[in-house]
């Protein structure tokens, strides 16, 4: 359980700050209008703020999250036949084609509306890729990644980029429920020692995480399927084995400041055009339109995450 809304100013101001990330249920009303209220927005921005994310429960219906569940659960295990020398619970999904490119997941309006109050204006949404935690078996053990940060790169001090992450079904510590550290968004490069295009790249070296574990320890926070993660691209945070019997998959998208001069860009089927013009508004979405036929042949054979660029160009 999260802390309740009117305890967390509080909680912040304590020496002892919580480990349990916050987490926001919107009103029936927020939630169809897609907009949180005016204090409810104060805390999603007061916990990027201090702890580097937050959580808005109850927002995306789950019929549809089941529907893309069960074409990314496919394709992680065709993409793990493939045995691809590929990073920890990468994915190189989801489908950007019509059928499964929903709005209410890939454009949600309160994630917008979090992101440009956050970030400013029309932020920038660059990437979009996926990731899932299967469960092991004899010929994949059980393995933590190491904990990293997703800014690998010399980057500001303040707020320029987030990722906002869409888990498909429950996530718990049994599920592979992602391991974060609050409040290390505000670390440069000095912690890391793995460099960018590298298997551990932005790994965060011992000392200092032995120092932040007896300042505020990690967590794998419980987040419930139809919510929403809001996170610093900064924090530290790792992904863990997936100790259950069913995939774990989660959706990672990033919006950037719009001062942020990333280069990167979409790759989307044209038929979902209509769909980022009328839901896209409120951002910036610089996009590669292809051929459907050619997205669906192609999309797997993308680069991992680790790959992408995510600084931004002189």
């Amino acid at each position: 359980m999260s802390p309740p809304a009117q305890l967390y100013f509080s909680i912040t101001h304590s020496f002892q700050l919580s480990s349990i990330p916050l987490t926001i249920t919107p009103s029936e009303e927020e939630a169809r209008a897609g907009r949180l209220t005016p204090q409810n927005l104060e805390l999603a921005i007061r916990s990027l703020h201090v702890d580097g994310l937050v959580v808005v429960e109850n927002v995306i219906e789950r019929s549809k999250l089941d529907y893309l569940n069960t074409k990314m659960v496919s394709d992680a295990y065709e993409l793990a036949n493939r045995d691809d020398d590929s990073p920890f619970n990468y994915n190189k999904g989801p489908p950007p084609t019509k059928p499964y490119f929903d709005p209410s997941i890939f454009l949600n309006p309160i994630a917008t509306q979090i992101t440009s109050t956050h970030l400013g204006p029309k932020p920038k949404y660059t990437f979009l890729s996926g990731n899932t935690a299967l469960p092991p078996t004899p010929a994949s053990p059980p393995l933590a990644q190491p904990t990293h940060s997703d800014a690998d790169f010399a980057h500001p001090s303040y707020p320029f980029s987030l990722i906002i992450n869409v888990p498909l079904v429950d996530m718990t510590p049994k599920s592979g429920a992602t391991e974060i550290w609050l409040g290390t968004h505000t670390y440069d490069i000095s912690v890391q020692e793995g460099a960018h295009g590298e298997r551990a790249s932005g790994r965060v070296k011992k000392e200092p995480l032995e120092e932040r574990r007896g300042v505020r320890p990690l967590v794998q926070a419980v987040v419930e399927k139809g919510s929403i993660v809001v996170r610093d691209l900064r924090l530290w945070h790792g992904g863990m084995p997936n100790l259950g019997n069913v995939p774990r998959v989660m959706i990672a998208m990033i919006h950037f400041a719009p001062w942020f001069r990333n280069p990167m860009k979409l790759e989307l089927s044209e038929d979902v055009k209509s769909v980022v013009e009328g839901f896209g508004k409120d951002l910036e979405v610089p996009v590669t339109w292809k051929n459907e036929q050619v997205v669906e042949k192609e999309y797997l054979n993308r680069g991992f995450g680790n790959s992408y660029f995510f600084d931004q160009l002189e």
